[in-house]
């Protein structure tokens, strides 16, 4: 990665956190743009008015990639947390999987985990199906609706990682400890090779395709981080400024 992989990423890129009613407006209509228009996962009669919501987003806080020249909101996650009226509530988690180490969880207070949930990237700004191998991994639209640069399309698979970031910035107000994620391998050996280790604890799962239960503990993955990739560190923490010994960050 390159070294100015922060500053070129936010040229082009903000984090936003949706703390309005309109900018959570606008995640729902990313997840039903992308949940239920490009890959199908979700049926889009079940939603009304192109807004894909469900029953944790009242529990959940919201973060929004914003392209910075176009307006367009890129991507999206939300961290779901405890439920404050019933701490025994299940997180989606534990209603689609089998988690098999319950040592492990039960260990943990319940109002000390969260689960990252509804991570997705617009098809204009991911790899798609034919492209892998590509320098930009840009879908054949994107230049039609931006005009990008190529120093902008490098920027482009960051994204990903800009997401985990966000919920950096979430957590790290919080007294979270543990953080549980449903995920496709690849993505996990894609993190796991940036220091961000996931551990799995249950069986690979069928759910919208195989994925994993995991669960990894926060903030200690970021000194992980800080100790095999600087740059990766700098983008996740904004250079320091979002990471444990500074809790009393806004």
């Amino acid at each position: 990665m390159p070294q100015n992989l922060t500053d070129s990423f936010a040229d082009y890129f903000d984090m936003v956190p949706a703390t309005t009613e309109s900018l959570k407006m606008a995640v729902y209509r990313l997840r039903y743009q992308v949940f239920c228009l490009e890959t199908g996962f979700e049926d889009k009669d079940r939603f009304t008015g192109g807004l894909e919501m469900d029953e944790y987003d009242s529990r959940s806080e919201h973060y929004l990639i914003r392209h910075r020249r176009s307006g367009v909101y890129a991507a999206t996650t939300r961290l779901i947390l405890p439920d404050t009226k019933n701490p025994d509530a299940p997180f989606p988690i534990e209603r689609h999987c089998a988690l098999t180490r319950t040592h492990l969880l039960e260990q943990i207070p319940r109002e000390r985990l969260g689960e990252i949930s509804r991570f997705c990237v617009s098809g204009y700004f991911k790899r798609r199906a034919g492209e892998k191998g590509t320098i930009a991994g840009i879908g054949p639209q994107a230049s039609q609706y931006y005009q990008s640069t190529e120093a902008e399309r490098r920027c482009w698979p960051h994204i990903t990682l800009a997401l985990i970031a966000c919920i950096n910035r979430i957590y790290l107000g919080r007294d979270t400890t543990h953080l549980f994620a449903l995920m496709e391998p690849s993505l996990i050996r894609l993190l796991n090779a940036m220091g961000i280790s996931f551990l799995p604890i249950g069986p690979l799962t069928e759910y919208h395709g195989i994925r994993q239960p995991c669960i990894i503990k926060v903030p200690d993955y970021l000194q992980r981080v800080k100790e095999k990739n600087i740059h990766v560190w700098e983008m996740l923490t904004d250079r320091g400024r979002f990471w444990a010994g500074n809790r009393d960050v806004a």
